[in-house]
């Protein structure tokens, strides 16, 4: 396609959302082709492996429509810098999530740094719809580790493995 629009949608998805879908599904509509890219060294001690973060992303993005003015889904390891990612993917836009004023502060300064790495790269934040405007994988972990109900937070296959991960982390910690 002459002039396919990509974008990047970057993230660590420890687990995915449901907040993490509705970001997706609308950025569909923005673009041609959407790269979901999961980040290899999160520095933020995962609870899930790499390989199952992708195997979860491939499989609940697989059940999203796309064609018919919606972009094409693909998830892709991201290794380095974002902008390097995303020029490596040909994308001209980074999209970000916005869910309150404390994320915008820190999504701003990253827009900036990126910008002046990578001039052909645009930043597009998206605000996190009502319904999802609290949730966040960090949190969703704590609340099933702390043994809250977190079903609601997640796709359903999501929540069934992170019962398992739950169940393992406590294996190892005993």
């Amino acid at each position: 396609m002459i002039n396919e629009r990509v974008g990047v949608y970057p993230g660590s998805f420890d687990p995915i959302t449901t907040g993490h879908i509705d970001i997706i599904t609308r950025a569909q509509g923005l673009m041609d082709k959407l790269i979901v890219g999961v980040a290899i060294n999160t520095g933020k001690s995962p609870l899930f492996s790499f390989d199952e973060r992708m195997e979860m992303l491939r499989r609940e993005l697989g059940d999203l429509p796309s064609g018919n003015g919606l972009a094409e889904l693909e998830v892709r390891p991201i290794d380095g810098l974002l902008v390097q990612f995303a020029r490596s993917c040909g994308a001209s836009m980074i999209v970000r999530g916005l869910r309150a004023v404390s994320d915008f502060d820190y999504e701003f300064q990253m827009a900036g740094m990126n910008a002046r790495m990578e001039k052909d790269v645009e930043t597009v934040f998206l605000m996190a719809s009502e319904r999802h405007t609290f949730i966040a994988s960090r949190l969703v972990k704590e609340v099933a580790l702390l043994g809250g109900d977190y079903r609601s937070f997640v796709p359903e296959r999501v929540g069934h493995q992170l019962a398992k991960a739950v169940e393992r982390y406590r294996e190892r910690a005993d």
